[in-house]
């Protein structure tokens, strides 16, 4: 099929954003592979156009329509490499299923990424967020990713180090629309201990014992924990956790310990990461909803799009959280999500 023959026009993307806002891309393609990658690409300078790259479109706002060409990831591949009595690497194309990819390696027997299950999202998107959960990074275990350098054309191999990982944050996130990930490694083990220290995983599992647990049962906890938390995007649209949990100093953490006692917060990177959930609760929004977007009643970190709210309906939320949660605890809260799209409004610190 021919490049023109690939390329649409005028296309919907409610259905490709988790939250489930309405708009529209001017240009649109479903890329499958680098050939696909390069001619999208050169089109839209030829034409003039910006891009965006998309994965499963759950980690973004769309503040209004994409004046531009979406390029929908959809490079498929997932095998092993370098397989040994220890372990393997996991070869995954960016437009694998993150979700699907965590529950083929546990049930292969391998160890790493079985506290990530269920988390939305193409594993090419995964290293840009550096997604985590329950105690666990992807940066813990990613080797590298393939990703094709816009500023010189080629692709590149880009190891852990070069990736730049820390909380929620990576090298891809710094250098927004450079690199397009179209391959990613993982380094996983068949014998290395199970991650389980996290409090919401030890209520789950009780007295179970690590010696009795493998990584499929891991990850089946760690997707019945989610599941009774946070809402099944296909049934409430939302763009999962959209605040990340703010470090402080140990100093800035002492003094809200004495005047809030209850106050949750644990230990890292030698400061404190506080609970966001916790600090939005207690301000008073768990559970809240106007006539179109709101905040989930079981997870104060979750947005939702009830009635078919914009995504300045969504922003204008968020920017009344993070006033509230200044004015009661002094801290800055920061989205997760991207903006994209139109003008969105700034947001309160």
């Amino acid at each position: 099929m021919s490049l023109q023959a690939k390329l649409q026009e005028n296309v919907g993307l409610s259905r490709l954003n988790t939250l489930s806002v309405s708009a529209t891309a001017k240009h649109y393609m479903d890329v499958a592979g680098l050939d696909d990658l390069h001619g999208a690409l050169a089109w839209a300078q030829e034409s003039g156009q910006k891009t965006l790259v998309l994965g499963s479109g759950s980690n973004l706002v769309f503040a209004g329509d994409f004046d531009g060409l979406v390029i929908r990831m959809r490079i498929a591949a997932r095998y092993w490499e370098k397989v040994d009595d220890s372990g393997a690497t996991l070869v995954l194309g960016a437009g694998e299923n993150w979700h699907e990819a965590v529950l083929y390696a546990a049930g292969a027997g391998y160890r790493g990424i079985e506290n990530l299950a269920l988390i939305p999202g193409t594993a090419g998107a995964a290293p840009v967020q550096n997604i985590g959960a329950y105690g666990v990074e992807l940066g813990d275990t990613l080797v590298s990713v393939t990703a094709l350098d816009r500023d010189s054309s080629q692709l590149v191999c880009l190891d852990n180090a070069d990736c730049g990982f820390a909380y929620r944050d990576s090298l891809f996130k710094r250098s927004p629309g450079r690199y397009i990930i179209t391959q990613i490694r993982l380094r996983l083990s068949r014998t290395q201990p199970l991650q389980l220290g996290y409090r919401d995983l030890e209520d789950y599992l009780g007295s179970a014992v690590s010696q009795d647990l493998d990584a499929l049962a891991v990850a089946e906890a760690v997707m019945a924990i989610r599941r009774r938390k946070l809402p099944d995007p296909e049934i409430i649209p939302n763009a999962g956790s959209f605040f990340k949990n703010p470090v402080v100093p140990v100093e800035q953490f002492s003094e809200l310990q004495a005047a809030h006692p209850h106050v949750v917060g644990y230990p890292y990177n030698g400061k404190v990461k506080l609970a966001a959930a916790w600090l939005i609760d207690q301000s008073g929004w768990k559970g809240y909803r106007n006539a179109r977007v709101g905040v989930h009643n079981r997870q104060a970190l979750v947005l939702i799009n009830h009635s078919g709210g914009t995504g300045r309906d969504v922003l204008a939320l968020a920017s009344e959280i993070c006033q509230s949660v200044k004015e009661r605890f002094g801290v800055k809260l920061e989205m997760e999500p991207g903006i994209v799209g139109g003008t969105a409004p700034q947001l309160s610190i």
